[in-house]
């Protein structure tokens, strides 16, 4: 929906410093990238319709594989990546038949297909859709569509209650499921680095403007599973209402992006015979610089102007916020001026930063000075994932009973 390339925090400097050649990738958002139409669908040549910002990124991948050598790149060790819908993108990338061997490697942090929230959209209903948005603008026809200005189309997309426009089961470039790729081990067979952040979003995403009290919490579940809200309060337990926020927390948190990534690694692992490291990032961003008194942090990991007064006291968060890793990862805290960076997150940026130039340069994350990180499918070590933080630790998966629950739930 919304994101740039040009970003800082995607700047490829401290990367290409380490012996790799980054190459960041731009692609239709939203309207322009994801409409499904009838007319779209029966043009000569079209394959299904809906799914151009994945192709922009598949066309992206074969001009790599065309070009790159001429970088210093080596088109026969190509990793893909990406965080949030840049790694459900990298998802549907494993699925695609035309993206087969254009990359050896994947990373995704924070997101999939693999969940029904994530699933791509049957091509018959996505049609539709495309089709009353046109209409709602007076735009009756493919033709009358094409006519309106790129800025008109842009504004009625992002009003409120505009649909919303994502991938599509088009019969093409998705022709399966994901989930059913990942579970019949058709998906693209390759080392596969993926995880998510400690605290991805609040609890607010589940209780919306009620409290976070054991009440609250209760209702919450009882209006989104029914008959199944007595195994969500074994599973999330909350007899205090700091218990309920913690609990909210945690909930809404898997459903948001957690058990989807959960699920794209457990699936990988099991019909890949290639290894899958597995992660929490758990380093919490430290507070804003003094001078930013009027922004709070977004969800994307922006900030966002405050326009309340007067302004509401923050709670310092209790972990890694949705996209806090980015610049973790890629050795990018000094390209963002609204944090108080401390040398504990210098620290940790450059230990995650080496776990991922070893795993795109090997397909294996670990290297000198680093502690283990087993493999989540090893033999011997299976079952574990990376907690990374200030002092980075392999510990046994946590909280598999919720995910194998919330499994069951979403078939």
């Amino acid at each position: 929906m919304a994101g740039d390339g040009s970003e800082p925090r995607y700047d490829g400097e401290s990367m290409a410093r380490r012996g790799i050649v980054m190459v960041t990738v731009n692609y239709r958002l939203g309207v322009f990238g994801f409409l499904a139409h009838p007319e779209l669908t029966q043009e000569p040549g079209a394959q299904g319709s809906g799914n151009y910002g994945l192709l922009d990124q598949q066309a992206a991948l074969r001009w790599v594989q065309q070009n790159i050598a001429a970088f210093g790149g080596d088109p026969a060790r190509v990793t893909i990546g990406g965080e949030s819908a840049g790694s459900v993108s990298v998802s549907a990338q494993m699925v695609a038949p035309g993206s087969r061997g254009l990359f050896v490697r994947a990373i995704g942090e924070s997101g999939s297909m693999l969940s029904q929230g994530r699933s791509p959209e049957p091509q018959p209903d996505a049609e539709r859709k495309g089709a009353a948005f046109g209409s709602s603008l007076g735009a009756a026809s493919l033709t009358a569509l094409r006519a309106l200005p790129a800025l008109e189309l842009l504004q009625a997309a992002g009003q409120p209650g505009a649909p919303r426009f994502g991938p599509v089961l088009d019969g093409s470039f998705l022709p399966q499921s994901p989930a059913a790729v990942f579970a019949a081990g058709s998906q693209a067979r390759v080392p596969l680095l993926v995880g998510w952040n400690s605290q991805e979003v609040t609890y607010h995403s589940l209780l919306g403007t009620d409290p976070p009290t054991v009440a609250s919490f209760q209702r919450a579940v009882q209006r989104l599973y029914g008959p199944q809200a007595a195994e969500i309060f074994r599973l999330y337990p909350a007899t205090t209402d700091a218990e309920a926020e913690q609990a909210a927390t945690d909930l809404a948190c898997d459903r948001f992006t957690v058990y989807s990534t959960w699920k794209w690694a457990d699936l990988h692992g099991q019909t890949s015979s290639q290894p899958v490291y597995r992660y929490i990032f758990a380093r919490p961003r430290p507070a804003l610089v003094a001078e930013l008194s009027d922004v709070t942090p977004g969800l994307a990991g922006g900030l966002l102007k405050n326009t309340v007064a007067p302004k509401p006291a923050l709670s310092p968060a209790r972990g890694a916020v949705h996209a806090a890793e980015i610049e973790y990862a890629l050795g990018n805290l000094a390209t963002n001026k609204a944090f108080a960076w401390e040398k504990a997150d210098y620290q940790v940026s450059e230990q995650f930063q080496a776990y991922l130039v070893n795993f795109i340069k090997t397909g294996n994350p670990n290297g000198p000075r680093l502690p283990a990180w087993p493999a989540a499918n090893s033999p011997r070590q299976g079952g574990q994932v990376l907690r990374l933080d200030v002092r980075p630790r392999a510990e046994p998966e946590p909280h598999r009973e919720r995910y194998l629950f919330l499994d069951q739930v979403n078939r």
